[in-house]
């Protein structure tokens, strides 16, 4: 799944163009195609393909793992999901396979949703806070501190993992960044939350920060089919590397599953005994 870098990167492209590819803010979408209706969760698909005709798109912004599009006259909101993707390409351009909602646009250029399994959703929404109000705080906010971080985890008593997971929590962590921070940390997945000692809660508040600074820099993780562009796939500490030696101690590193996920993590440097 796509997470805060590789949804940041997705953002900063379609922001500021590349390529032959044009700037996405100033872009009038004149229709939609929707190859997949069930993408549209909010409106109906066919009130969405009246309102969307028409709309100028003022910027591409992110919040969470959501790419939030203010338009003229409200905001469309794109979750993508697993699998999700979003590329410009000329109209001309024949459809790649998976792409499910394209939005054409006045300057001869598409919008393209790429979604292979279809888990994807997409919003048109007046007021955008009906569903970011939900979402947690943003990790590489200045408004984040350590401090902060130490009074929502004193408020839970879970395990760090499903809990950094959790979007309600913390906005933007998924799988991988869960597992390269809490092994920066040296903090076992299932340590539970309100144990921390406050050197621990810095630990993990300077592990989730250079984590996904790390994968912005490398433009996120390509991992199969789902994301494309990243190489930060080439500088994981732990994840997806079971049995290979940990980059820090040598030990080899362990795969477990936690709240249904693979987790990775290294049995020295994040010791079971100090959870």
């Amino acid at each position: 799944m796509p997470e805060l870098p590789e949804v940041e990167t997705i953002v900063r492209n379609l922001r500021q163009g590349g390529g032959d590819a044009p700037p996405v803010p100033g872009q009038l979408i004149l229709s939609v195609t929707l190859r997949w209706p069930r993408h549209i969760a909010d409106p109906t698909p066919a009130a969405f393909r009246r309102r969307i005709r028409g709309r100028l798109i003022r910027d591409v912004q992110r919040r969470g793992k959501y790419v939030v599009i203010p338009l003229d006259r409200g905001n469309l909101l794109i979750h993508l999901r697993m699998s999700g993707d979003l590329r410009l390409a000329p109209a001309s351009q024949a459809a790649f396979p998976h792409e499910h909602t394209v939005f054409h646009l006045q300057s001869g250029w598409d919008l393209r949703f790429t979604d292979s399994r279809k888990f994807g959703r997409v919003y048109l929404l007046q007021d955008p806070e009906r569903l970011l109000s939900q979402l947690g705080p943003e990790p590489l906010a200045r408004s984040f501190t350590a401090s902060k971080l130490a009074r929502l985890l004193a408020g839970h008593r879970r395990a760090l993992k499903p809990l950094l997971l959790d979007q309600r929590f913390l906005a933007g962590l998924g799988n991988i960044y869960t597992d390269e921070a809490l092994h920066r940390a040296r903090l076992h997945p299932l340590r539970r939350s309100d144990s921390l000692t406050p050197q621990e809660v810095k630990a993990l508040w300077r592990g989730i920060r250079a984590a996904l600074r790390q994968g912005l820099r490398h433009n996120g993780a390509s991992i199969d089919w789902v994301y494309r562009g990243g190489s930060f796939q080439n500088h994981f500490r732990v994840y997806g590397r079971a049995g290979k030696p940990c980059p820090i101690c040598g030990t080899a590193i362990a795969r477990i599953v936690v709240a249904q996920r693979g987790t990775h993590f290294c049995p020295a440097c994040q010791s079971e005994s100090t959870r």
